[in-house]
């Protein structure tokens, strides 16, 4: 398909030559080379990401509270892109009622109503600075550079005429990793989205959820959660396509701990999910860790990737600690994003996941976790897709690249997700590959 080849050219090319986020800005520069149109543009107001009103508990969820036009910024240049900017009411992963941010993308041919994507982006920061909404907005930050190398990966969906739907994930707060929060955000966005005036879409319009790591978060969580959340979203969801996905969060801590690359984002991962759950691990850190915890504040993944080569829980913990098990509301609040307790999506599935983690420095040897790409596990990855074959939905599609790590795994999947949604979107039916996904891991809390 012409989309297919678009995101053979502009991204598979550059990502198997380069590696890291660098691959991924380099895709973007290709991408959306020659468009650029304006010297960079300041910050959008910190007014528009917040909501002061005393009604929001009153508020349906996805209710539009302010809203704007503007042109889509990369790198704080104006594109010849128009979006709509929408602050809605959602909820936080303990159900209060709370305000995001979405960015609705126009197509230049014009606003087909009939279908948008929702594209979850992989921003993976703990600074709200970082997120997509003020990407697009013109605001330029350090941790932003990941929404920069994301428009490659957007335009293509643009060009072929879908309007993309691009919310903060993470929320106000930047709550990195906490998954049932990216799924309401992500379902929440699309009622937004599907109901402002400005948009130019329908509440009847055909949604596909799409995402890449940290943005798989947001896609599965969102597809497990729509049947009971969003049913109305659900009705309309034509199929998720993800890549590079979290399964269970404590197996993944115990497979990067001493790792060259990604060690740092076990640390991530506790800010995160003690911010959206409201813990405090300071208890349980040693004085290693509060100083780790401390500057990792508002830390973006390109600050901690590769910045923390062989860090390990235990450095990060007291001696009594040493064993995760023993930290009570951590084994609690990780059993809460582990998407093998979620329910079971009911939409067709496309998943892609690496499994050479060993190229970006992380071994494939540990008991009970096996191989991954680096940060995620293979073997939890296809435990959760025959779950869901287990379960009664059949429509799940899975790919394993076998000789790729995580980065470099962008490039396999983006191309075959893009066709696949593409083919759900003219109603072909979903194919059946639930017979060919080897076994996996067990999907308990446990390392």
């Amino acid at each position: 398909m012409t989309e297919n080849r678009i995101f053979t050219r502009g991204v598979t090319g550059l990502c198997y030559r380069r590696s890291g986020r660098a691959a991924l800005l380099a895709a973007s520069t290709a991408m959306v080379a020659g468009l650029v149109t304006a010297a960079p543009a300041g910050a959008a107001p910190d007014s528009f990401f917040t909501y002061s009103g005393s009604d929001l508990a009153s508020l349906k969820p996805g209710q539009v509270v302010k809203s704007r036009e503007l042109t889509m910024h990369v790198q704080g240049n104006a594109m010849p892109i128009s979006a709509v900017q929408l602050t809605y009411r959602t909820v936080d992963a303990q159900n209060r009622p709370v305000v995001n941010v979405t960015s609705v993308l126009k197509p230049p041919g014009g606003v087909d109503p009939s279908r948008a994507i929702a594209y979850q982006s992989f921003y993976d920061s703990l600074n709200p600075e970082d997120s997509p909404s003020r990407a697009i907005a013109g605001t330029v930050t350090e941790g932003g550079q990941v929404n920069s190398a994301e428009a490659g990966l957007i335009a293509p969906m643009l060009t072929a005429g879908y309007t993309v739907i691009v919310a903060d994930i993470e929320g106000q707060k930047a709550n990195f990793a906490a998954g049932p929060e990216y799924g309401t955000n992500t379902l929440d966005s699309i009622r937004a989205a599907t109901r402002s005036p400005l948009t130019g879409l329908k509440p009847s319009t055909k949604i596909g959820l799409f995402g890449y790591s940290g943005g798989a978060i947001g896609t599965n969580w969102a597809a497990a959660l729509a049947p009971n959340y969003a049913p109305d979203v659900n009705r309309r969801l034509v199929g998720a396509a993800s890549g590079g996905l979290l399964v269970n969060p404590i197996r993944n801590l115990t497979y990067i701990s001493g790792s060259k690359t990604w060690s740092g984002v076990a640390a991530m991962a506790i800010i995160g999910i003690a911010r959206s759950y409201d813990v405090n691990f300071s208890k349980y850190l040693s004085e290693y860790g509060k100083k780790i915890v401390a500057e990792m504040q508002t830390a973006p993944i390109n600050n901690v990737m590769g910045h923390y080569p062989g860090m390990t829980w235990k450095q990060l913990m007291k001696p009594q600690y040493a064993d995760p098990m023993t930290v009570t509301p951590f084994v609690e609040t990780v059993g809460k994003i582990n998407l093998g307790k979620a329910a079971t999506p009911t939409v067709p599935l496309f998943i892609g996941q690496a499994a050479a983690g060993e190229l970006e420095g992380t071994v494939g040897n540990k008991p009970r976790i096996g191989k991954g790409d680096g940060v995620m596990i293979a073997g939890d990855v296809r435990a959760l897709a025959r779950q869901y074959c287990a379960r009664g939905n059949r429509a799940i599609s899975y790919q394993q690249y076998d000789q790729l790590s995580h980065t470099p795994g962008a490039a396999a999947f983006l191309p075959g997700a893009f066709s696949w949604l593409n083919d759900r979107f003219i109603g072909k039916p979903a194919p059946n590959g639930c017979g060919a996904i080897a076994p996996g891991n067990t999907l308990d809390t446990t390392p």
